[in-house]
């Protein structure tokens, strides 16, 4: 049984804060955290899960720390509505210095504030095989559990680091492309084999300081009424056309 200390202990990993204090976050689910296990299980400090759990994935048991838990322990220190078998302790991901390689595409965020738009941008960035993502400082933070979950285990695939976009992009030789309205159509623009993709906030879009480093302004032409797309389907849109270059 969990002690109240354990549970509260657990409930304030929700906390950025006390998540960067730790350098720990929370991992829920019982598809992700068997992919966890399976290819990163020195990452797991310490494991939650029913004896179902255990049952399916006999390797959950090697973790030092491995307790079996009840639905409604597991239900006390989730951060779901619906937990679901199984909730791991996880050790951030070591952020390696970037440099964007010479025949690769990165991915540039800039101030993508929602969190399920951040785990989907880092899903879809590990879809279309984009292996490095930089975020400046005001993103989402990625180990939080909205954004962890929404990743669907991408979040072990894809290298994201925080850095402040202007310093980094002016030091950078690659091509700069930007989403933005006013910019040229999508579908004319020729990729080049590597460069950096900027997307904007989800309201403001790119902000000036990032938008006079660009070397390229392309949009997704619009042919209804709505004033706008959600930053991650402009991604997603973005992400194709370049990959289908």
């Amino acid at each position: 049984m969990l002690s109240k200390n354990e549970i509260k202990y657990i409930q304030s990993l929700g906390h950025k804060k006390r998540r960067d204090e730790e350098r720990l976050f929370l991992m829920e689910g019982s598809k992700m955290v068997a992919e966890l296990l399976e290819h990163y299980p020195s990452q797991i400090v310490r494991l939650y899960a029913t004896e179902t759990f255990y049952e399916q994935h006999p390797a959950a048991k090697q973790i030092q720390q491995h307790h079996i838990v009840s639905d409604d322990e597991l239900t006390r220190i989730s951060q779901l509505q619906t937990p679901n078998q199984a909730l791991a302790l996880v050790h951030y991901f070591s952020e390696q210095e970037i440099e964007p390689p010479s025949a690769e595409w990165i991915l540039a965020l800039d101030g993508i504030r929602d969190p399920g738009n951040m785990g989907t941008i880092i899903r879809l960035a590990d879809w279309f095989g984009i292996r490095t993502i930089i975020c400046s400082p005001d993103c989402a933070d990625i180990y939080n559990p909205k954004v962890v979950q929404a990743t669907m285990g991408s979040i072990m695939r894809v290298a994201v680091a925080e850095k402040e976009l202007d310093a980094f992009l002016a030091n950078q030789q690659l091509p700069v492309v930007g989403a933005m309205l006013g910019g040229k159509e999508l579908s004319s623009f020729e990729f080049p084999k590597a460069g950096i993709l900027v997307i904007g906030n989800e309201s403001n879009g790119i902000r000036e300081d990032v938008i006079s480093l660009l070397t390229d302004k392309l949009m997704i032409p619009r042919f209804g009424e709505a004033e706008s797309l959600n930053a991650a389907i402009a991604t997603s849109i973005f992400l194709w056309e370049l990959k289908r270059e």
